[in-house]
């Protein structure tokens, strides 16, 4: 199904960028202003949210042992330069497991809190004036599809996430421009994963959203990483989950060219 392209606005790539930004910081006042939605949208990102927490804390303890696994060329180093490489690896983990979590993260919620988020993002577009073009889905296929399109993007992050992992040991750079990378990688995927649900109520798929979200990337760009950013805060992904489905609502409205502002 084709659909319209909004026309990107002539404000540069940071002006976008942080128009990005903004989609998800009115998509926090819209969820704020509906309590009930909000108590809902917490329950399945706090579920999720503790087996990840769990996920991550064992990864976290083991690193270690992890890091002298995947280092067994320092083995014969001096103490210094093979404690060295094995923080560099452990961080490179980490790094590397908490762009895994993140992506997986929003998966997992968003299968186990459809029928609320799906909620959450109708009550937005009731705001803005309704769904043009929507279609019936049953919530089986719906669902399965959901699973399906969530899979392909794990299997994303994990395809980009090796490489990066790999440069993670590249002295300076792993640690200054491999995260900031790996948060570009992240936000881009989380914001393809959140926009499902508008999406889907137009009979359009992930090629569709994919192809929209490229019109203006730097917008995407924004929101994503703005989203991947507040992921990585001790319970903002519980916390900020629902803002998040409100907010990406509004991007696959802007996206598609239909209005963004309550009338």
């Amino acid at each position: 199904m084709n659909a319209p392209r909004i026309a990107a606005p002539v404000t540069g790539v940071v002006g976008r960028f942080f128009t990005g930004v903004g989609l998800l910081l009115r998509g926090l006042g819209l969820y704020v202003r509906s309590p009930g939605l909000m108590l809902l949208g917490v329950v399945p990102a706090l579920i999720s949210g503790a087996l990840f927490v769990a996920a991550f804390a064992t990864l976290a303890y083991f690193v270690d042992a992890l890091a002298a696994l995947v280092t067994p060329f320092a083995d014969d180093w001096s103490a210094t330069w093979r404690s060295l490489a094995r923080v560099v690896a452990g961080l490179a983990l980490l790094g590397l497991g908490g762009l895994l979590s993140v992506v997986s993260f929003t998966a997992v919620t968003l299968v186990i809190g459809d029928p609320f988020y799906e909620r959450i993002s109708e009550r937005v577009e009731e705001r803005l004036g309704g769904t043009p073009g929507a279609v019936d889905v049953a919530f089986w296929p719906s669902l399965r599809r959901s699973i399906a399109d969530s899979v392909r993007l794990v299997g994303l992050s994990i395809l980009f996430g090796i490489p990066l992992f790999a440069a993670g040991f590249i002295p300076v750079v792993g640690q200054t421009v491999v995260p900031v990378i790996g948060a570009a990688v992240g936000g881009w995927l989380l914001a393809v994963e959140l926009v499902g649900a508008p999406f889907y109520r137009r009979g359009m798929r992930l090629p569709d959203r994919r192809a929209q979200l490229k019109a203006d990337r730097p917008v995407t760009l924004g929101f994503g990483v703005a989203v991947f950013v507040c992921f990585l805060i001790p319970l903002g992904a519980v916390l900020v989950m629902p803002a998040a489905v409100a907010g990406a609502t509004l991007l696959a409205r802007r996206s598609l060219g239909q209005s963004v502002t309550e009338g």
